[in-house]
């Protein structure tokens, strides 16, 4: 299989990406026994009670998370998130022989842990990639129990920071919290956004093209607005489109690809009600 350019810098992004967050591991998280959520969160708390190195547990861990996505899921997050998965597994426990933590501090490990994994994860992010584990157990979540994402994340992270604290202590735990929300505050920042979602509003000559790979690549829903330019008189479809913050990379390069010259606004959205992201009570 020949990789085009543009896939030679995601998987070069990726890389890149899980590097740092590997680093945030070795040298601040798990050194000082701060379990920040997901898959290497319990990965943390394993090591600790077992002696299991952290990268190989997360793989182990992984594995049948990704074959469940693969049955439940199909293809869609591709074979970047294999990849994702793997190396960043290798590179953690391969960087845990030559690294030794900076700090005993719990505070600043917490800071700096969960800032250099959030800012890992968000270069994976807009590389179009994954590093499985938290993402594939949040849409296994919203598949089966009919939750958004959103909450999904928030269950398992809740879930593997309680074991933390009654593995470790409770202290250990709300340091935990606070490298998961830094984490999550660093990924928004590198994703140019604050919210678990994120809608674009895209004007272009081509909507109909980018409607369709929007709906074949993302597996996302589109409206189309009808509006008119003021200055033009033209009238034209104005396209509307709510993804996921990690899939706003890949909508971005989608319409480059087809109108480099469109016109798009990514905003923020704090709540999505509707099928792919939070059911309606009843």
């Amino acid at each position: 299989m020949i990789l085009r350019r543009k896939e030679w810098y995601d998987y070069i992004g990726i890389t890149a990406g899980t590097l740092i967050t590997a680093l945030g591991l070795v040298l601040f998280l798990v050194p000082n026994k701060i379990a920040a959520g997901g898959v290497s969160g319990l990965a943390t708390v394993l090591h600790y009670v077992f002696g299991w190195p952290v990268g190989l547990t997360m793989l182990v861990l992984n594995i049948p998370l990704f074959l469940a996505g693969l049955k439940v899921l199909g293809w869609n997050f591709g074979l970047k998130t294999l990849y994702g998965t793997i190396i960043l597994s290798v590179f953690t426990d391969t960087l845990t022989l030559w690294l030794h933590a900076p700090t005993t501090n719990a505070l600043l490990a917490s800071i700096y842990g969960g800032l250099m994994s959030g800012v890992g994860l968000g270069v994976v992010f807009r590389s179009g990639g994954s590093t499985g584990g938290t993402d594939l157990a949040a849409l296994l979540f919203g598949h089966f129990l009919h939750i958004s994402s959103g909450v999904g994340l928030l269950l398992v992270d809740a879930m593997v920071i309680s074991l933390a604290g009654l593995t470790f202590n409770v202290e250990l735990a709300l340091y935990a919290l606070l490298a998961l929300i830094l984490t999550s505050r660093a990924i928004d920042a590198i994703q140019e956004g604050g919210g678990y979602a994120k809608a674009a509003i895209i004007i272009s000559d081509h909507a109909g093209a980018i409607a369709r790979q929007v709906m074949e690549q993302l597996d996302r829903g589109v409206t189309g607005l009808a509006g008119r330019g003021l200055y033009t008189g033209k009238e034209r479809e104005v396209l509307l489109v709510v993804v996921q913050r990690s899939e706003v990379s890949r909508l971005k390069s989608l319409v480059a690809a087809i109108d480099p010259g469109a016109f798009v606004i990514v905003s923020n959205i704090h709540e999505v009600l509707g099928e792919g992201f939070r059911q309606w009570r009843r």
